[in-house]
């Protein structure tokens, strides 16, 4: 009769997953290009708007720049299908003259979306990501940045622990000044995914990137380019496919290459 009493009550509501999804990156990026791909869009707008705000005493064009960013995105998971996030990120970058000050550079808002879920079918699950980017402050030479991802996730299982993937990534970006231009950047890719029974997961990316190159006052900050792009991901699970740890490792030519080492160590208030 108990059992009985159990089953006929109302099924209590899920508390959905909500954590500060900490991301700390580190960027080496060659003279003549901007910090772009696959990776965090925070540092990109560090270094895009020190770019402008610089540019009349940079005769030489852009030169070789290292970063430091820590992204502070609150996350929840609203439902399995659809997560909301925002935060701020501080970064410090050094563009031969030493590093500057450790600064809240950056705030963003987003959302990540399953359009359609596989479930065991034939047509993969459909993602779609967008973030809006800004840097701070505001003043001459703020950038905006809005970038959107549309994967492809083929399994393979009925676990999904294995599959294929597929996507295209587009970042637009703007700048607060008449004298600088930001073309698109796009990014073409295709990979797959494979989790142990340990719950460690990797996953591995390979694209091609182009970028239509960067104006200011008239001449050109950075070369147009169509060259390849590898990410590849380690991440620590558990048995709920919510992500407790995860290293990533980029390699993006533009066209020399640039490099870009990320690690995600989510922190959670709510973990279902």
């Amino acid at each position: 009769m108990a059992a009985e009493d159990d089953e006929d009550k109302p099924a209590k509501p899920v508390v959905p997953n909500i954590y500060l999804d900490m991301r700390t990156i580190y960027s080496a990026i060659p003279a003549g290009t901007l910090g772009l791909g696959f990776g965090t869009t925070s540092l990109s707008a560090a270094f895009e708007a020190l770019a402008v705000q610089r540019g009349t005493t940079l005769p030489n064009g852009l030169p070789a720049a290292k970063g430091i960013a820590v992204d502070l995105p609150m996350t929840v998971d609203v439902s399995d299908r659809v997560s909301l996030y925002g935060g701020v990120s501080g970064s410090t970058v050094d563009i031969g003259g030493g590093w500057s000050s450790l600064d809240i550079t950056s705030w963003n808002i987003g959302v990540q979306a399953d359009l359609y879920q596989q479930n065991g079918g034939r047509i993969p699950t459909i993602t779609l990501q967008s973030t809006l980017t800004q840097s701070v402050p505001n003043e001459q030479g703020m950038t905006n940045s809005f970038n959107n991802i549309l994967e492809f996730d083929y399994a393979l299982d009925e676990d999904e622990t294995r599959g294929w993937l597929a996507g295209v990534q587009y970042i637009h970006t703007t700048i607060a000044s008449p004298f600088a231009s930001i073309r698109p950047n796009t990014i073409l890719y295709a990979g797959g995914y494979y989790q142990w029974p340990s719950n460690w997961k990797f996953t591995g990316r390979l694209g091609m990137q182009s970028f239509g190159g960067a104006q200011f006052a008239g001449r050109t900050m950075a070369e147009s380019f169509t060259q390849p792009t590898v990410r590849l991901d380690l991440d620590r699970m558990d048995d709920n496919d919510n992500r407790l740890f995860g290293i990533t490792a980029q390699i993006a030519w533009t066209p020399k290459p640039a490099y870009q080492l990320t690690l995600r160590t989510p922190l959670y208030a709510v973990r279902n």
